[in-house]
């Protein structure tokens, strides 16, 4: 077998997205490694002094890898948290991230609709209404300078009051957050047909629902879309966070508070794992719809 065909070449190799990709991680990987040596030496540097112990440069990397409440946990543990709550343990088990995850999903999922259906009805009517858009869209951009960590509170507080308890309220930071990308994105999708298509079902004496219907929406569905994948994340974001207030007993923002409370770093970075992974499954899933439809469209991409 000739070898230059058995192995890939350095120029293939330096064209090749996989290989850019694994030099990145690679690099991360050592950074991270030198970042949780760096960050965990000093508190073991600290304990051998106060505990009169002689320690060698080799001990001090070994022990800085292997603390059960590091400041900066390697990858490896991380990974083997990750494994021990996720494959080890029973999904209906509180110490089960997929357990957590399962309840984030729930409020993320109803607060991406609520938000989504709220945003693409405010641009209908800021598009078809001079008024609306002089009334409504410095509110809609106002409310998007207050933050989330001070208005989840107040939410949680008001609905509690109403009884409104479990998934709705954390549904409705969901929706807080996810409205806005949307509500920009098809203002601009529906204003973006051309003013000569306009002009030319205008001679056909085509009414507004048949100019909605025909161009309007038509044209809005690549900014609706990608807003749509900005808007779940943020959902995701907003049920995260809403479970911060509420102490809940479920969810990964409870499993990222419960960490803080007892030092688990370990423990929140495997729930910042998941909420990243969960994050890009759904805006991959946005992502599928958004073939389909462009495919029963007509589009060739």
């Amino acid at each position: 077998m000739n070898i230059s065909t058995a192995f890939p070449s350095f120029d293939s190799l330096r064209r090749s997205q996989a290989a850019a990709l694994l030099l990145v991680l690679a690099v991360l990987a050592i950074a991270w490694y030198l970042g949780a040596l760096w960050l965990n030496s000093d508190l073991l540097i600290k304990g051998y002094e106060r505990r009169s112990i002689d320690w060698t440069f080799g001990q001090l990397i070994s022990d800085a890898y292997s603390m059960k409440r590091p400041l900066l946990p390697t990858p490896d543990q991380i990974g083997a948290e990750l494994y021990k709550s996720i494959f080890d343990t029973k999904v209906s088990s509180k110490r089960s991230l997929v357990y957590h995850s399962g309840i984030t999903l729930s409020s993320t999922l109803l607060g991406f609709l609520l938000g989504a259906l709220l945003g693409i009805l405010l641009a209908i009517g800021i598009v078809h209404s001079r008024t609306l858009e002089r009334s409504l869209m410095p509110w809609v951009i106002t409310s998007q300078t207050i933050p989330i960590l001070a208005i989840a509170p107040m939410i949680i507080v008001v609905l509690g009051a109403m009884n409104f308890t479990g998934v709705l309220p954390k549904a409705i930071i969901s929706m807080y957050l996810s409205f806005f990308p949307v509500t920009i994105g098809m203002v601009k999708g529906l204003r973006a047909p051309e003013k000569l298509h306009m002009e030319l079902l205008a001679t056909y004496s085509a009414s507004s629902e048949q100019v909605f219907r025909k161009l309007r929406w038509p044209s809005a569905m690549p900014y609706l879309f990608a807003s749509l994948k900005i808007a779940i994340a943020a959902s995701l974001v907003g049920a995260i966070v809403g479970e911060l207030p509420t102490g809940a007993q479920g969810g990964l923002g409870s499993r990222l508070l419960s960490g803080s409370y007892y030092g688990q770093t370990i423990q929140i970075w495997s729930a910042l794992v998941v909420a990243a992974v969960l994050g890009a499954v759904l805006v991959v899933v946005v992502g599928y719809f958004e073939k389909r439809v462009n495919r029963r469209m007509g589009s060739q991409l």
